[in-house]
Formats: structure tokens, C-alpha cells, sequence
């Protein structure tokens, strides 16, 4: 019967963890959120000459049961060697004019489709591009809460 219990413990903790490569920050008892890029690696998309599409999915789940309100989004691009190449931000003001809400109901979740343009003039640099992705909300009573993730990126 104990090894049951130990087993179901485990069990609830496994499926509440985060996946291999997440990073959260929350306060117990408040708003918690995870984050996913879908798809990863993401793929990019030749738009012609050295100009690519990259589009990404960003799903921002709650996961404490607790509403809280996204207020923004952090895109760092890296390259070979850890050489940080751009970073794009979106603010709640501009999510909501992209047509998002901004607000994820407790245990709810949201998906956020962006389809950033950007020129790579050598097509070497995708065999070593990554880009960190930062989440950042706070819930109702204005406590804070973040998650990160990293993609890779192909062609």
C-alpha cells in the first residue's frame, strides 16, 4: 500500500512538472504559467532572396487554477556560439492590437500565433540558431509570474 501511495505521488508530481527545458517563476498559492513553442524546432520559410517567414505558435497555459493576465512576450535570437543575434518584445497593448486576449482563465490556456519576417544572409547560421522565449503574466492580486522555453530553428 505504500509503494501505491509513493507511486501516485510521483505520478501527480510527473504530470504537474513542466517539460524538460521549461522554466518557471511563481509564487505558491497564485497564478502559475507554463509556455510551449509549437512547432519546435520551428521552421523557417523561405519569402524569397534571404528573407524568411518563421511562424510559431506560442501556447501559454495556467497551471495553478488561478486567472492571470499576460503582459509580455520576450523573443531572444541566438546564433553559433551563443552570439545573441535580436530580441523582439510584445507588450500587452501589443498583443491585444495583434487581436489576442491577453487573459488566461484558471487551468486554461492560450495559443498566440506570430509569423516574424527576418533576413539571414547566410543559411550556415541555421545549424545553430536558438531562441528563447519568455512569458511573462501576473494574476489578480498582481503577483507575478513568468516561464521561459528554447526552441531551435531549421530549414
Amino acid at each position: 500500500m505504500k509503494r501505491l501511495v509513493i507511486a501516485a505521488l510521483l505520478l501527480v508530481a510527473f504530470c504537474k512538472t513542466p517539460q524538460p527545458g521549461w522554466r518557471t517563476a511563481s509564487v505558491p498559492g497564485h497564478g502559475a504559467i507554463s509556455i510551449q513553442i509549437v512547432p519546435n524546432p520551428i521552421v523557417a520559410t523561405p519569402v524569397g532572396g534571404s528573407t524568411y517567414d518563421f511562424p510559431v505558435d506560442v501556447v501559454v497555459r495556467e497551471m495553478a487554477g488561478r486567472g492571470v493576465t499576460v503582459s509580455r512576450v520576450t523573443v531572444t535570437v541566438y546564433g553559433p556560439a551563443g552570439i545573441r543575434l535580436g530580441d523582439e518584445n510584445w507588450n500587452a497593448a501589443r498583443i491585444k492590437s495583434a487581436g489576442y486576449s491577453t487573459n488566461v482563465a484558471g487551468n486554461g490556456e492560450l495559443r498566440y500565433h506570430f509569423v516574424p519576417r527576418e533576413s539571414v544572409p547566410d543559411a550556415r547560421l541555421f545549424s545553430g540558431i536558438r531562441a528563447e522565449l519568455r512569458v511573462d503574466a501576473y494574476d489578480e492580486t498582481a503577483t507575478p509570474t513568468s516561464a521561459t522555453t528554447t526552441a531551435t530553428v531549421t530549414r
